[in-house]
């Protein structure tokens, strides 16, 4: 088997995404949980960039003991001394230089001829050795270089001393197959290439840096550079835990590889990159998004609860996430309601159980999360000993700061539609009274309070009432994500119990 190095650039060229800077303190403890997730290599920073950067790169060269800490430099001399002097202390120090080589960048960028540029690289190689032995050549902007001059470029770097090729699709332009063909094509006339590591950094423009970093590997690459969460310039670049567990699950096609990656270490870097960077993991993001090993469609559910591989290529356990979630929403059929039920404590019938579960799907149409404390409101809520004599049929309200509250609310007794219409002193007074008139119950409210009891904006509102009757207290309870509503119930659930003495 061969290993495949994973070059991890989050540092650098991560942190070069817009907004996503880090502290040079911020970037050792990033430093340190890489070398825990195994990474072989770790690109610290640009020295020359900034003070801060070149701290970062000098102290990650102090602490990191195992994988190597890289520094990345411009064909420049005041760059590469710069990346230089920050590996002084480093167990396995490498420069990573670079240099455009496409007709676009010398054109526009550098306005220099071919030769020129190879000169240039020349003497940066030849000066970067005098630093350290590992040396990185990069040609810039390589998949839209003209291949000829690419090939004579890598050839005269390896010559200078450069043990890895790295091949950047710097704007994401190209394709799989394009990548396929051109690692090919530099291993079959690259003369001296056998004597360097073939290296892959692509970005994300195009949504294509995973897939074309993983045929490059197919092709003959056996360095990937990559980013936790695939932050970096632009669209980002090829995200590590998408490769990594690629080559893991797709053994049928990468068994002849492997890597140095703790996967169980993944999700906890990932969290901590989103943290530092403030960027915000999306939900739908392969591998550790908030939903990659979510369900919430029935079909799906009820599925992955009789064998989990049904809808699932990963095991969550294997990226450090605890387990698979079940998340109840509208698209949840019974079987999940049930499963879930029963955790919380409670056994229905078939009858408490379709009960409950039409009110559930009732709640899921209207909040988009559904929490256990929901749950536990649901049921508690829909299933009750006291046999119902009043139950809400409909209510409106109008109201406002220039009319009188005014509510019609039409309760269902038996088969028989019954309205009633009130004014009142705010819309739920409004209903209170409304209901009054229907149930022709004489009741003085004692106490009322409202609470949300669940999570997020959308959160259940939960009233509970009392009533005084004659020389008796009622209580009663209602909720939903209208408060109005909620009252409305509460008040309905005590009226049922004044009806049933």
């Amino acid at each position: 088997m061969e290993k495949i190095l994973i070059f991890d650039t989050t540092l650098r060229d991560g942190e070069q995404a817009p907004g996503a800077s880090m502290t040079s303190f911020q970037k050792l403890e990033v430093a340190c949980q890489l070398e825990k997730l195994g990474v072989d290599i770790i690109e610290a920073g640009f020295p020359i960039a900034s003070p801060d950067d070149f701290a970062a790169v000098k102290e990650a060269a102090k602490l990191i003991k195992r994988g190597s800490v890289c520094a990345l430099a411009r064909c420049i001399d005041k760059d590469i001394e710069r990346a230089g002097q920050s590996l002084k202390k480093a167990r396995h120090p490498r420069i990573h230089l670079f240099l455009a080589t496409s007709k676009i960048h010398l054109k526009y960028k550098f306005k220099k001829a071919e030769d020129e540029i190879a000169t240039i690289a020349r003497n940066s190689i030849r000066k970067a050795k005098k630093f350290c032995s590992d040396i990185e050549f990069s040609p810039e902007d390589a998949t839209r270089t003209e291949k000829d001059f690419l090939f004579r470029m890598i050839e005269m770097a390896i010559n200078e001393g450069a043990h890895t090729i790295n091949i950047p699709d710097t704007v994401g332009y190209s394709y799989p197959q394009e990548i396929y063909s051109l690692i090919t094509d530099i291993r079959n006339n690259v003369p001296n290439i056998g004597k360097a590591v073939i290296a892959i950094h692509c970005h994300n423009d195009l949504g294509l840096a995973t897939a074309n970093s993983l045929s490059a590997v197919l092709a003959g690459a056996r360095q990937v550079h990559c980013t936790i969460n695939g932050i970096g310039e632009r669209a980002g670049n090829a995200s590590l835990e998408e490769i990594v567990m690629a080559m893991k699950t797709r053994k049928d096609v990468f068994g002849n590889f492997y890597n140095g990656i703790n996967t169980k270490e993944i999700y906890r870097t990932s969290r901590l990159v989103s943290k530092l960077t403030d960027f915000v993991v999306a939900p739908n993001k392969a591998i550790v998004g908030r939903n990659a090993f979510a369900h919430e469609s029935g079909i799906h559910q009820d599925a992955i609860l009789k064998k989990r591989i049904t809808y699932e290529i990963m095991d969550p356990h294997d990226v450090g996430i605890a387990s698979s979630q079940l998340i109840l929403g509208k698209h949840s059929g019974r079987h999940a309601f049930r499963d879930r039920l029963k955790e919380l404590g409670f056994n229905l019938n078939d009858q408490q159980l379709n009960k409950a579960f039409l009110r559930f799907k009732e709640v899921a149409d209207k909040k988009k999360d559904i929490y256990d404390d929901d749950l536990r409101i649901i049921v508690e809520d829909e299933i009750r000993s006291v046999k119902p004599i009043w139950r809400l049929r409909s209510f409106e309200v109008n109201s406002g700061t220039r009319i009188k509250p005014k509510a019609e609310v039409v309760l269902l007794k038996g088969s028989k539609d019954i309205p009633g219409v009130s004014s009142g002193d705010g819309p739920v007074d409004a209903c209170f009274k409304a209901i009054d008139k229907i149930t022709g119950y004489k009741a003085k409210l004692e106490d009322f309070r409202l609470e949300a009891v669940t999570s997020g904006k959308d959160a259940l509102g939960q009233v509970s009432l009392k009533l005084k009757v004659k020389n008796s207290i009622i209580s009663g309870r209602g909720a939903s994500t209208d408060i109005v509503e909620a009252a409305v119930k509460a008040y309905i659930d005590a009226a049922n119990k004044i009806g049933s003495k």
